[in-house]
């Protein structure tokens, strides 16, 4: 069973390898849930670690529903990240009806050239989940990460049971928004489950000494008093109920 983490800086990436992670999913913005990342921190992690890294290509955060110049952005976003060496794409497009939108994501992985495409959450807010499931079938996705239509894993646990069992060995059904080491024996009961999405996040202090009083640049209240990194007990929990 394979491990992919999200990850949002630099330090949780390099520590996720350290950790035994088995892929990582590169963003910007947790804030957002995650948008395109950097090309220069695709380059450095590139250099600097062995597993496959894929990224996430989203321009913006809010809906998925996309202008043309936007589709354009994501189309080019690809195609320099993967010269600079992405090992996979994340990323989903919906029409204004609530659909999979059939016409952009084949732009998409057409601008991917064979390197495997997950179609992300937005699958979560599709209008016809079993519909939506054939479409990225029939588009060439690889795997769907999903939370079962629902806020999180445990929410969608039934869901995605019968998302498994509909996909078989057609799609990989990628459990993930809130996932927990717990859930994996509930999800794996027809030994069906063959990747868990998972961001093991925690935070650690700040190691700046100085803290403004006055200025906050971040609505977030303790933006600048703590970063975003992985929790290698937590990492450790999921080994071991992954068997």
């Amino acid at each position: 069973m394979v491990l992919e983490a999200p990850v949002f800086t630099i330090e949780a990436a390099l520590l996720a390898e350290q950790f035994g992670v088995h892929r990582i999913e590169l963003c910007s913005d947790f804030g957002e849930g995650g948008e395109t990342p950097s090309a220069g921190a695709l380059l450095y992690l590139k250099e600097k670690l062995r597993i496959p890294i894929f990224v996430m290509i989203r321009p913006r955060g809010g809906d998925f529903v996309y202008t043309p110049d936007e589709l354009e952005v994501m189309k080019r976003d690809i195609q320099i990240l993967k010269s600079f060496g992405a090992d996979g794409f994340v990323f989903g497009v919906l029409d204004q009806d609530g659909h999979v939108d059939r016409e952009a994501c084949k732009v998409l992985i057409e601008a991917a050239e064979g390197s495997p495409c997950t179609f992300h959450r937005a699958f979560d807010i599709c209008r016809n989940k079993k519909e939506a499931i054939e479409t990225l079938i029939s588009l060439g996705f690889k795997r769907i990460l999903t939370s079962g239509g629902k806020n999180t894993v445990a929410e969608g646990m039934t869901n995605i049971l019968s998302y498994l069992e509909q996909a078989g060995e057609r799609i990989i059904i990628m459990p993930g928004g809130g996932s927990k080491p717990e859930h994996i024996p509930l999800l794996n009961e027809e030994n069906m489950l063959k990747e868990i999405h998972a961001s093991c996040k925690s935070y650690r202090q700040s190691e700046s000494k100085f803290v403004h009083t006055d200025v906050r640049l971040s609505k977030e209240p303790k933006a600048f008093e703590r970063v975003l990194t992985i929790d290698k007990h937590l990492v450790e929990a999921f080994f071991k109920k992954m068997g």
